[in-house]
């Protein structure tokens, strides 16, 4: 069933603070939209609001067929205690709940309720049509490297994200609303969900920050415009977005500079012209007592003309269309502080092995100099992670030898952004990391990093994952470090921020680990070293 979704003057918010108002939009089938915006514009809230989870503040919502079905894909898959890979599949497929509608169905029929075989027939088409029928033929199809009965919460983050993108290619959904689908997935796993979206028939809208993945995949790009509070909708792929935009801002910016320009020219010959008068109004009373009465009259005729120019420019500047001054965009502005250098050689693993159940890392040899820039890629679940916690002596050895070089100071972003998920204050969580800088700095400090006043007081838990984010980068900048390790440090991030941290990327002089799947990010950062991971093994990528 192909769906139609109409969205009339949408309006959403916090409290006081407004996200976006007057929204509207049609999802066609087959049609992509990419949902762009900086971290808290209102994309997850946009996506809920669509998918009926929450309710807007105005406006409506209207899906054409009503019955047909819409699949919500939140950021995080939820891992929930108990529940095992094969029901998290179910769940997120929808097939969980039309089993469950259908069982009570089946019942009503059973008991002979009224209206118990239309009721039966809805169900059992709901059942069908989101593929309850084959799942778990399709499921065993699909090359999923855990077992179903496996609990979801003893997976890695590579491997939820496999779970992730499994309930995704196995959803048979009217209307998709996907909420960052690209965290976590190795190369591979991009390609194959490239190839799901840009092969839908369904519709869909997105929220990604891979910067690749929007390209390849987008159809139209709506942009949540927080700093200037506007929305627009671009038609045609990412690029042409960017380059739209791009010639938008210089558009508005030219026509404020314009308005502003004849405005100030007007206003001050408007004061050239009352002063003139002024002067005149003077001077005919000064002489008001001689007896030229040719000359007082030629005066008074000066005046009174000067008088109705002055009226004339006002009028002008009271008839000028005002142009509003484009808000400028708050932009993160990242340096990574260095810690002096460390000895020559920062890390090393010598006949390292680590084993967790099935899985073995190892064994591995390996040297990371001074200043060394090293990428780390493989596919999800084959040691990456692990590596790294070998490397930094977080994670023991079960044979070999770790350790860091003289004088290590590391900086570390974490797939998992573990720092900041406790139910202390962002600040509270974020002071005993830098005991040397008062709370005044710290707040400063998180405030460039776009955490305000009403962040830093709420429980880390309830931040968002790109403010987590955000607070993990605030703290390279606040502690100083000569080893840094950033574990997919685009996920959750917006795409200015993004930017900025490949900026301060290249200046930082210090050693650098780096894993990220993130394309572009992997093409505009220089590294001096590839190592590749698979199942285990380390090698070298020449």
């Amino acid at each position: 069933m192909s769906a139609t979704m109409v969205v009339r003057d949408l309006a959403a918010g916090h409290g006081e603070r407004v996200l976006f108002s007057g929204l509207d939009l049609v999802v066609s089938p087959g049609e992509v939209i990419g949902l762009v915006g900086a971290n808290g514009a209102g994309k997850s809230t946009l996506l809920r609001l669509l998918a009926g989870i929450d309710q807007p503040e105005h406006g409506s919502t209207q899906l054409s067929p009503p019955a047909a079905t819409v699949g919500h894909l939140p950021q995080e898959p939820e891992r929930r205690p108990g529940e095992t890979v094969g029901q998290f599949l179910a769940r997120r497929t929808g097939v969980a709940q039309a089993q469950r509608d259908l069982d009570a169905a089946t019942q009503g029929l059973v008991e002979q309720e009224p209206g118990a075989d239309d009721a039966y027939s809805v169900a059992l088409e709901r059942w069908l049509s989101l593929g309850g029928a084959d799942l778990e033929e399709r499921t065993a199809a699909i090359g999923l490297t855990v077992s179903l009965e496996q609990p979801m919460t003893s997976l890695s983050g590579g491997q939820a994200a496999r779970a992730g993108l499994a309930s995704l290619l196995l959803s048979r959904y009217d209307l998709f609303l996907l909420d960052e689908p690209t965290n976590d997935l190795d190369l591979d796993g991009l390609e194959r969900l490239e190839g799901f979206v840009k092969g839908l028939r369904a519709g869909a809208v997105l929220v990604s920050h891979d910067r690749e993945f929007l390209a390849r995949t987008v159809t139209r790009v709506l942009e949540l415009d927080l700093a200037q509070q506007q929305i627009r909708l671009y038609g045609g792929g990412y690029q042409a977005y960017l380059d739209e935009r791009e010639v938008a801002r210089r558009h508005a910016r030219e026509q404020f500079e314009e308005y502003a320009d004849t405005r100030a020219q007007l206003e001050a010959r408007a004061r050239t012209q009352r002063a003139w008068m002024e002067k005149g109004v003077k001077n005919a009373r000064r002489k008001a007592t001689d007896n030229d009465k040719i000359g007082r009259n030629l005066r008074v005729e000066t005046t009174e003309k000067q008088a109705a120019k002055a009226r004339q420019t006002e009028k002008m500047i009271e008839r000028l269309e005002t142009v509003e001054e484009p808000r400028k965009e708050w932009e993160l502005r990242m340096e990574i502080a260095a810690a002096p250098r460390s000895g020559a050689v920062t890390a090393t693993l010598r006949g390292a092995v680590v084993r967790r159940g099935s899985f073995t890392l190892g064994p591995v040899d390996l040297e990371i100099g001074w200043a060394e820039r090293v990428a780390i890629t493989g596919a999800n679940g084959s040691g990456k992670t692990t590596l790294l916690g070998a490397l930094l002596g977080r994670t023991p050895l079960d044979e070999g030898h770790a350790s860091l070089g003289p004088g290590v100071v590391v900086g570390e972003v974490d797939q998992a952004r573990r720092l900041f998920e406790g139910e202390e204050a962002l600040l509270d969580a974020f002071a005993p990391h830098v005991p040397d800088l008062p709370p005044a700095e710290a707040r400063t400090l998180l405030a460039k990093f776009g955490l305000k006043a009403a962040h830093v007081l709420r429980p880390a838990s309830t931040l968002s994952p790109g403010e987590r984010t955000r607070a993990a980068l605030a703290l390279l900048q606040a502690r100083g470090v000569n080893l840094l390790v950033l574990d997919e440090p685009t996920n959750h991030l917006d795409l200015p921020a993004i930017e900025q941290l490949e900026s301060a990327l290249s200046s930082y002089p210090g050693t650098l680990l780096l894993v990220t799947h993130d394309r572009r990010m992997l093409d505009a950062v220089r590294v001096d070293r590839r190592l590749r991971v698979d199942q285990g093994t380390v090698s070298e990528n020449h």
